[in-house]
């Protein structure tokens, strides 16, 4: 039996090609719904503990999640070495992600799968607009003084307008960790809204920066005040914290996205980031995404995953699939 015709899991009927979901305009900041929030931890890792065995998909059902996946990883690369070469060679790896033969060996030679998009920083993405000229793939550029967020509040302004102009599609801003660990949510909020309205039309992606701030409550609470204030996606992690997108963190977030969906309507987007590089890995976080918030928020513009490495062992991954045979993982560069 092909991938192709075991696709249901991954594309069903209610996931065929969609109109564009309304933007989150956010809400009023609600101080009470926020000293409400509570995460019970035991649960929590009771729930994440569960997950891979409870879930296992094998052969043509695992390469049909781990190619749906590939479209929604944002091909990323943040090093202080990259050059316009790097990000261009990485731009021709998202319009082509997996190899045709293996594509066509799957039956899904004529799907023309690509990644969700391009990240990179600001300096590189009139070029990466350039390279995917005519592809559909968005750049997204890190901003507000990324990873660390400490710039002056206009000049972070000042990056996101500039990163528009050039072309960038969506911007992933850094909030200021110190809001969320003195407990000043109306400084979170105002400096979210700040960024929306600088975002003008490009979407915005929210990182918390999980791994700074402590608690799960820290982080419950952070995920509500971005939505709140206006923020398309949440996202875990710069990539460049001690620690990283986590399913329990995944977890804490995605149940802030529920109930935000449930009390204004607006779908929010999620975005796991840092340290995930392993095939076996991601298909946790699908089947977790899946089951918290429903079908939906498996397409890419409400799932996105940062990495760089990540797309190199998924690919690896497939031709084992196909061929029965493991190949170097130097053999799937990412670009």
């Amino acid at each position: 039996m092909s991938v192709q015709a075991i696709a249901s899991p991954v594309r069903p009927a209610e996931a065929q090609p969609h109109a564009e979901l309304p933007r989150n305009e956010g809400m009023p900041l609600d101080l009470g719904w926020l000293s409400a929030t509570r995460v019970n931890l035991s649960a929590a890792e009771r729930r994440v503990a569960t997950l891979p065995g409870r879930r296992s998909v094998k052969r043509d059902a695992q390469a049909a999640w781990l190619l749906k996946a590939v479209t929604c990883i944002d091909l990323t690369t943040l090093s202080g070495d990259d050059t316009e070469g790097r990000v261009r060679r990485l731009c021709a790896k998202a319009k082509n992600p997996v190899r045709q033969d293996l594509l066509d060996a799957m039956g899904m030679g004529d799907r023309h799968i690509t990644t969700g998009a391009i990240c990179v920083y600001h300096r590189f993405v009139a070029a990466a607009v350039d390279a995917l000229e005519g592809s559909g793939i968005p750049v997204a550029a890190v901003s507000t003084g990324f990873p660390a967020g400490l710039a002056p509040h206009d000049v972070k302004l000042r990056e996101i307008e500039a990163s528009v102009a050039d072309g960038a599609a969506e911007i992933d801003i850094v909030i200021t960790r110190e809001h969320v660990l003195t407990g000043n949510w109306q400084a979170l909020y105002d400096e979210m809204r700040d960024f929306r309205r600088a975002c003008g039309p490009a979407h915005v992606k929210a990182i918390l920066a999980t791994g700074d701030l402590k608690t799960l409550r820290n982080v419950a609470k952070a995920s509500l005040v971005c939505m709140m204030a206006g923020a398309d996606f949440i996202k875990t992690s710069t990539g460049k914290e001690g620690i990283n997108a986590t399913p329990l963190v995944t977890l804490a977030m995605l149940r802030q996205i529920r109930a935000y969906h449930d009390a204004t309507g607006f779908m929010v987007g999620y975005k796991p980031a840092g340290g995930i590089s392993a095939a076996k890995d991601i298909l946790n976080y699908q089947f977790l995404m899946k089951e918290e918030l429903g079908r939906r928020w498996l397409e890419p513009d409400l799932f996105r995953i940062g990495a760089s490495s990540l797309l190199a062992d998924i690919e690896r991954q497939l031709e084992h699939h196909v061929t029965g045979r493991y190949s170097a993982f130097n053999r799937h560069a990412a670009g």
